[in-house]
């Protein structure tokens, strides 16, 4: 990916950018298995698709719903992410999906 441009992120070394001309940029991150490319120049979003997947088999889902336990809803105008299902998930899984909220965690003694 360096050799196309693209500089590593110091602050996630999972995270590569590629600025273009007049504020375009193109970024993407690498989890594991998992890559999520984004940008405003389409044209180089291609290109780098199409060269990782020279490399190794993937599949490209289109928009991003869900990664790493966050969901991702898209508005005409607005991107929205959220936990909520995972904080669920939790919540059943160690069967306290009925818990009732506290201000204190724990009970203060006088």
């Amino acid at each position: 990916m360096i050799s196309m441009g693209y500089r590593q992120s110091q602050c996630d070394h999972t995270l590569f950018i590629k600025d273009f001309p007049k504020g375009k940029l193109t970024q993407f991150l690498v989890y594991v298995d998992d890559i999520i490319v984004v940008g405003d120049h389409e044209h180089e979003k291609q290109i780098l698709k199409e060269k990782l997947a020279a490399h190794s088999k993937m599949k490209d889902l289109e928009k991003l719903k869900y990664f790493l336990k966050i969901e991702v809803v898209y508005s005409k105008t607005s991107i929205f992410i959220s936990q909520i299902k995972h904080i669920i998930d939790l919540l059943k899984e160690t069967s306290m999906i009925d818990c009732k909220t506290t201000r204190v965690p724990i009970e203060q003694k006088p």
